[in-house]
């Protein structure tokens, strides 16, 4: 193939051979290479072709018009080998050959019996990770029995109000043993610490805990808009659980900064790309700022970003996304370790790109949309199910969803190379154009103040409700196409598929195990904890270990959250035109 090779042969191109740069790039790659395990899989096309590890330049370069394919430090420096610096091609030397990605199913509903449920018949059918669904009364720090959580409790996603119910959610399942991934923000730390606490009653040490907190407060304010306090005191909740989880969770991520929802709000991928990664440099600032070494809380910092329906603008955004976060932690941060350097990733199909009308069609989406999470290098991923935009999803409709990614994983070869559309003139130029962008919206950002002055300002808002207007705009003139909405659509369209109906049981329930709870347990304790963490909160004390101790006492998530609505108060969001 004409710009091609393969890796596990000398470069044949004289400039390339040339480059001392390149050679020993080159050779520290397949020295690394060589060393990673493998799963153990044959590695070869269908048609029983071996296959190597990785493909880059080669050739006499005239038809290659990127610079980065016609010099080799150019080469090095925008996208070089995986495994190294700037980690364009992916954080790891052999790609899936060594691993393959860790395989999530979103599920959270009713009661904490209904999904320890799932959680079992998800993992029974081979899903690797665990990813929680929490309902809106929890995401809102609200107990069931909150006359606000009325008519909501269970409804879209599973209703956690102490640590009872947390110990049903886990029931049975060795928390040594699975990756947990929570998806809450505001009260994240209290979830947390219910989480903790289970794991303390199976004897499981808090450093064999492997799992993910969503616990990203700055794109709540931007996007999602689910923030109970003002910005400054939540970024202290997450500076203390940051700070607590690299001394005393080693294996955790405190923090998935989240792309997602921004792009769920209607943000181009540009802007997903920017804000998410403006997002994580504010954390490292104020963990810096609290006088931790970046190369110690850096490397458990993760991300969440959105595959959405344009196929290859989004796999050069995960691939542009690695080299703007090596090279900003390298540069500004003075990060020195790969793992700091590595960024690395949760990705999930786009649910706003789902449809109600035709919801099969969802199926198809979702697989190419998988597709393109797996080549830009995602380390985990959630495929959405086909009846998303009706109801939570269906077993049935979890189980192709889940069968997608194996699917991708084991059928069509995607794993066999790292990083196959590396080199790729579209593909490049791709990924240069994005971190462009990303550049200017990261200087305007700087121009405001920084990302919290430009939340308040409204700037990120304004921005994404501008991107979503142009977007409905394309469609109502129908120059952009969905299948089955302004176009190819079906009058008299019957849906006939299952819904998942949530009863209204379950809140009446809820609030029955609540409220034993709250006569079971030693008053004088809850009042201690509660007293403990409102002091906290108008101090410095490190508010992780007070929290531990309110679960253990079996304090409410509603309790918890509203005493510190005291000395944090509560934040009102500026109306943005």
């Amino acid at each position: 193939m004409n710009g091609v090779r393969a890796a596990g042969s000398p470069p044949t191109t004289r400039s390339f051979e040339e480059s001392k740069e390149y050679q020993e790039a080159y050779l520290l790659w397949k020295a690394k290479a060589g060393a990673s395990p493998e799963t153990g899989m044959k590695f070869t096309t269908l048609s029983g072709k071996a296959l190597d590890t990785l493909y880059s330049p080669s050739s006499d370069g005239k038809d290659v018009r990127s610079t980065s394919l016609q010099d080799p430090v150019e080469f090095i420096d925008n996208i070089g080998f995986p495994g190294q610096f700037p980690y364009t091609r992916g954080i790891h030397p052999n790609g899936y050959r060594g691993k393959i990605w860790t395989m999530r199913q979103f599920a959270g509903f009713g009661t904490p019996e209904d999904t320890n449920e799932r959680f079992k018949y998800l993992l029974a059918h081979g899903q690797t990770g665990l990813s929680t669904a929490f309902d809106l009364p929890t995401l809102m720090g609200r107990d069931a029995d909150d006359p606000w959580s009325e008519g909501e409790v269970g409804i879209c996603g599973v209703a956690i109000s102490s640590l009872k119910d947390m110990e049903t959610l886990f029931a049975g399942i060795p928390l040594d043993k699975v990756s947990t991934s929570m998806t809450i923000n505001s009260p994240a730390a209290m979830i947390f610490a219910y989480y903790l606490c289970v794991a303390e009653q199976q004897g499981v040490p808090f450093n064999k805990l492997r799992g993910t907190l969503q616990n990203d407060i700055l794109k709540e304010y931007i996007a999602q808009k689910e923030f109970i306090y003002p910005p400054e005191p939540s970024m202290r909740i997450i500076t203390d659980m940051i700070e607590f989880c690299t001394a005393e969770v080693p294996q955790w991520n405190p923090v998935s900064v989240s792309g997602y929802h921004i792009r769920e709000a209607g943000s181009t991928a540009a802007q997903e790309l920017a804000f998410t990664l403006a997002d994580g440099f504010c954390y490292v600032e104020h963990c810096v700022a609290r006088g931790m070494d970046v190369d110690e809380f850096a490397p458990r910092l993760s991300f969440f970003f959105n595959s959405h329906i344009d196929f290859f603008e989004e796999i050069a955004k995960l691939r542009a996304a690695r080299r703007i976060w090596a090279r900003r932690l390298k540069e500004k941060y003075g990060a020195k370790t790969a793992k700091s350097l590595s960024l690395r990733f949760h990705t999930q199909t786009a649910g706003c790109s789902l449809t109600a009308q035709q919801p099969e069609n969802n199926i198809v989406r979702t697989a190419y949309e998988a597709l393109a999470g797996v080549l830009g290098g995602t380390q985990s991923l959630h495929t959405n199910s086909m009846d998303e935009t009706l109801a939570l999803p269906s077993e049935k409709a979890v189980k192709i969803a889940l069968r997608t990614q194996q699917i991708l994983a084991y059928e069509i070869g995607v794993i066999n190379t790292v990083d196959p559309l590396g080199g790729s003139y579209f593909i490049e130029s791709e990924t240069d154009r994005l971190e462009r962008e990303a550049n200017v919206y990261f200087d305007q950002i700087d121009a405001l103040g920084g990302v919290i002055a430009a939340i308040e300002a409204g700037f990120f808002q304004r921005e994404i409700a501008d991107a979503a207007y142009r977007y409905q705009i394309e469609l109502d003139k129908k120059e952009k196409f969905i299948v089955g909405v302004n176009e190819f659509v079906e009058k008299d369209e019957k849906i006939d598929i299952p819904i998942l109906q949530i009863s209204p049981e379950v809140e009446r329930s809820q609030k029955i195990k609540l409220a034993e709870v709250r006569a079971n347990r030693s008053q004088s304790a809850v009042d201690e904890s509660i007293e403990d963490i409102r002091a906290a909160g108008f101090g410095h004390t490190n508010l992780m270990p007070l929290f531990i101790q309110a679960a253990r006492n079996y304090v409410t998530l509603g309790e918890m959250v509203d005493t510190l609505k005291v000395p944090f108060g509560e934040y009102t969001e500026s109306v943005v035109f």
